[in-house]
C-alpha cells in the first residue's frame, strides 16, 4: 500500500513509499483510512521542527471504517465507522497517566510521528482508542475530531471560556474556526482577528457564528473591543491560534486585567514575548497540548448535536499520491483544511 512517510531525520525527506499492509496484533484494531486530515504539526515534522521517528508514515487525523479486530478485543467489530485517538502507546504509571493526563506522558507515542499513521490505506491502533462516528458526521468531517478534540481540551477541559465572555481568536485557520464555534457554543461573543491572506478565512469565521472579524492589517482591533466590554477593559479571553509571534505579542494589548490567555498554536520555534504584561495584567496564561480521552467524547458529542460543524472547513481533497499538492495548501495558505484519501 502507498504511503506519505518521513524517512530520514531533517528537513524534507518526505516521500511516497510502498509499504507492506498490517495485521493487528492483541488488543489492537485495523482500520480501512477515508479521509485524514493535514495539519500544522505534519508541516513541522516536515521542516524538521516537531520530532518523528523515521521512517514513519504520517497523519494522525483519521476516519474510516473497522476491517479486523485483534485477540481479545471486545465491543469493536467490522464495519464501523470510526475516528480514532491518537496515542499509541504511554506508561500508565507516571504521575500524569495516573491522573488521566496521558497527553503529557513523557513516553508517550503517538501515531503519525512515533508509530505509522493515516497518510496510507490501513492503519493500526489499540482499540481503546477507538470512537464511533456519530451518524450524522461522514468520514471526512469526522477525520476532523482529533482537532476538535484539541480544542476542546483548550477551552473546556481547563476551563477558559464561560457565557457571556468576550473571547479574541487569533488565527483564522482550522484551529482557530473550531476554537470561534466551541467559544461561542460556550455563550461567549467571539471576535476573530487575521491579516490580508485571511480574507476567505474570515469570511467564513463570519457564516460560522462570529460576531466580529478584523483584519489587523487594515484595522486596529482595540477600539473594537473597548465598545464590547465593560469599561471598555479588553477581552476577558484570547486565544493564540496561528502559532504567529506577533499575534501573540498582540493578544497581550488585547486582553483584560485578570483575563486569560490561552496558547494553542505552535511557532515551531522561539519568539518574542512581552511576560511583563503577566505581571502587569494578572494574567492566566494556560497552554494546551493535543487531547485527553475525555475531551474526544465532548468533541463528538458538540458534532452530533451540530453546535460544531468542521465540514465547511474542507476546501481541499488530494489523493496521497498528490501529497505535494496538499502540502502547498498548508504553506500558501490558500485552503482551511486539506484531507489526503487512499488511493
Amino acid at each position: 500500500m502507498k504511503a506519505i512517510m518521513k524517512v530520514a531525520p531533517g528537513v524534507g525527506n518526505i516521500e511516497l513509499r510502498d509499504i507492506p499492509e498490517p495485521a493487528p496484533g492483541p488488543g489492537q484494531v485495523k482500520i480501512r483510512v477515508r479521509a485524514a486530515g493535514l495539519c500544522g504539526t505534519d508541516l513541522h515534522i516536515y521542516k524538521d521542527e516537531f520530532r518523528s521517528w523515521p521512517p514513519v508514515v504520517l497523519g494522525h487525523e483519521v476516519a474510516g471504517e473497522i476491517v479486523e479486530v485483534g485477540e481479545g478485543v471486545e465491543g469493536v467489530t467490522p464495519g464501523m465507522r470510526v475516528t480514532t485517538e491518537t496515542y499509541f502507546s504511554y506508561c500508565g504509571k507516571c504521575r500524569y497517566c495516573r491522573a488521566g493526563q496521558i497527553n503529557l506522558c513523557p513516553e508517550r507515542r503517538s501515531i503519525g510521528s512515533a508509530v505509522n499513521g493515516g497518510f496510507t490505506t490501513h492503519l493500526i491502533v489499540p482499540a481503546r482508542n477507538i470512537h464511533a462516528l456519530p451518524e450524522n458526521v461522514d468520514f471526512q468531517a469526522g477525520a476532523l475530531t482529533e482537532p476538535l478534540a484539541c480544542v476542546v481540551h483548550a477551552t473546556l477541559t481547563t476551563p477558559t471560556v464561560t457565557p457571556g465572555d468576550v473571547a479574541v481568536i487569533a488565527g483564522p485557520g482550522a484551529i482557530g474556526l473550531l476554537t470561534l464555534q466551541v467559544a461561542k457554543a460556550a455563550g461567549a461573543t467571539a471576535v476573530v482577528l487575521g491579516t490580508d491572506a485571511d480574507e476567505r478565512r474570515l469570511a467564513l469565521a463570519q457564516a460560522l457564528g462570529a460576531d466580529h472579524v478584523v483584519n489587523v492589517q487594515r484595522e486596529d482591533p482595540l477600539p473594537l473591543l473597548r465598545d464590547l466590554t465593560e469599561g471598555g477593559q479588553g477581552a476577558d479571553v484570547v486565544y493564540e491560534c496561528a502559532g504567529a509571534g506577533a499575534a501573540a505579542q498582540q493578544l497581550l494589548t488585547l486582553v483584560r486585567r485578570r483575563g486569560r490567555y490561552v496558547q494553542i498554536g505552535l511557532f515551531g520555534k522561539p519568539v518574542a514575548w512581552d511576560l511583563d504584561q503577566l505581571v502587569y495584567k494578572e494574567l492566566t496564561a494556560t497552554g494546551s497540548n493535543a487531547s485527553t480521552p475525555s475531551s474526544w467524547l465532548r468533541a463528538l458529542e458538540l458534532m452530533r448535536t451540530g453546535k460544531v460543524h468542521t465540514a465547511p472547513l474542507i476546501t481541499h481533497v488530494f489523493p496521497i499520491t498528490e501529497w505535494e499538492a496538499g502540502f502547498a495548501t498548508f504553506e500558501d495558505r490558500s485552503g482551511v483544511k486539506t484531507l489526503f484519501v487512499p488511493v
